[in-house]
């Protein structure tokens, strides 16, 4: 297991990385995996450090996935910083970094027409939540982990909860498909007044940088009102809304309170059940989520 990487390789192909990493399986080493669109932040370094600190060999994809980008989306504006990226991946241990074209992941093109044209089904936690608002992203988010993992094949992949729904997905399309990869769920890591890392953030005017603290407010006064006695679900998602449009001047997109593996309302809460809060809303040009954890009262 190493602690450092003293340097740092970028590929570009699949073959590439196939020659990377074929000595490494060969020789029984484990590979750690950390898949990214770039703009790398905070949040990502902290995965990069989660896969370095548990296995031998750590890789991390650089590829802003046009698929997951639904109609007026901003693909074109995301943000890419490639030169910055590799120099934070090769700083935090990483060993390789897989910064592919879309030819080289999408050799016959892409695939998707919108959402019938599906060939991968990110199954039915896909559905709720960002499936409701945005239907075509988890589409995309399945085809291209599907052919990220196989190009990878057996590793430890490492994923934030702050996409605790992209998560989910993920998990589900590594047991459907039988897939050597065990999947690791990180904790959210937040600037000093509780925003959750985004790539997205760049994208906020300093009055949207401080609003956006809001949406963290309203999930921690969610779970604190879910573990008295006596909660109402409805009530609860209804304080979380009404505490994000107080200041954001706008409707969200949803503020829910689910349960965690399914991704939809808890049936008959128990004391001691587990369940997530999840809350989305446009913040001027970027549109942000985030969640936490919560247990019943």
């Amino acid at each position: 297991m190493t602690s450092a990487a003293k340097s740092i390789s970028v590929v570009n192909t699949v073959a590439n990385l196939a020659a990377h990493l074929d000595p490494v399986h060969a020789d029984g080493l484990t590979v750690g995996f950390v898949p990214t669109m770039g703009a790398l932040h905070d949040g990502h370094a902290s995965l990069i450090d989660a896969s370095v600190a548990s296995t031998d060999v750590t890789v991390v994809s650089i590829f802003v996935n046009p698929l997951q980008f639904v109609p007026g989306e901003d693909l074109n504006v995301y943000p890419r910083d490639i030169d910055g990226d590799v120099a934070r991946c090769a700083a935090h241990g990483a060993a390789v970094v897989f910064a592919p074209s879309v030819n080289a992941i999408y050799p016959k093109g892409l695939p998707l027409e919108g959402i019938d044209a599906a060939k991968i089904d990110p199954g039915e936690v896909a559905q709720p939540l960002e499936g409701r608002e945005r239907p075509t992203h988890f589409i995309g988010v399945a085809e291209v982990i599907t052919r990220l993992f196989t190009a990878m094949g057996p590793c430890r992949a490492f994923f934030g909860e702050k996409d605790f729904q992209q998560l989910q997905v993920v998990r589900h399309l590594v047991a459907e498909l039988n897939m050597p990869i065990a999947v690791v769920g990180c904790p959210t890591v937040r600037e000093s007044d509780g925003l959750a890392w985004s790539s997205r953030n760049v994208h906020l005017n300093d009055r949207e940088r401080a609003t956006a603290p809001v949406l963290y407010r309203a999930l921690q006064a969610a779970a604190a009102a879910v573990a008295e006695p006596g909660w109402d679900r409805m009530a609860v998602e209804a304080t979380m809304s009404t505490m994000i449009e107080a200041e954001l001047a706008g409707p969200v997109d949803y503020a829910a309170v689910v349960d965690p593996l399914t991704l939809l309302p808890p049936e008959d809460p128990r004391p001691g059940d587990e369940l997530r809060l999840l809350v989305a809303c446009q913040f001027g040009e970027a549109r942000l989520i985030d969640n936490v954890g919560a247990v019943a009262g």
